[in-house]
């Protein structure tokens, strides 16, 4: 009898081990204006009061600087989940096709998120990522699909 209810002890939820964490990018739309932003979940990293995470820049189909595709890019950002600080650290471009770089560090001082709608956010999904739900997104091909999507659904 004993052996049957430790039995079906561990055969319950409760008692299941835990999923492994999922590996790869875990991007989720946080916003759209001139760019689709998405926030790349499986990179926050929090130490104190301060959130970091790399977020995914989306820019519209056709969109070329000195007459080279793009389909935007990647940055680096910390945020001060106490204050409300936003702090972008980087950004490196994505070229049509995917290649990155070269990374630009951003030099310009931390800023209230509040006065940037990307940049609040960003800071609120860093700071809660709990709220964030189930990725948009776990590629960067996908990623872009998802921000080019919303940005003509914005137009």
């Amino acid at each position: 009898m004993l052996a049957v209810l430790l039995g079906l002890t561990l055969a319950t939820p409760a008692c299941a081990e835990p999923a492994p964490p999922r590996e790869g990018p875990q991007l989720v739309l946080t916003s759209v204006g001139r760019f689709a932003v998405l926030a790349e979940l499986s990179t926050i990293r929090r130490e104190g009061d301060t959130a970091r995470m790399r977020s995914l820049q989306v820019a519209e189909e056709d969109f070329t600087a000195g007459g080279e595709a793009y389909w935007g890019g990647w940055s680096w950002w910390a945020f001060d989940c106490r204050t409300g600080t936003a702090d972008r650290l980087d950004f490196a471009s994505v070229r049509q096709g995917g290649a990155e770089g070269p990374i630009t560090p951003d030099a310009a001082p931390p800023y209230p998120a509040a006065r940037d709608p990307d940049a609040a956010a960003l800071r609120a999904m860093a700071c809660d990522p709990a709220s964030a739900g189930e990725a948009d997104a776990d590629n960067l091909a996908d990623a872009i699909r998802v921000g080019r999507a919303a940005l003509r659904a914005a137009e």
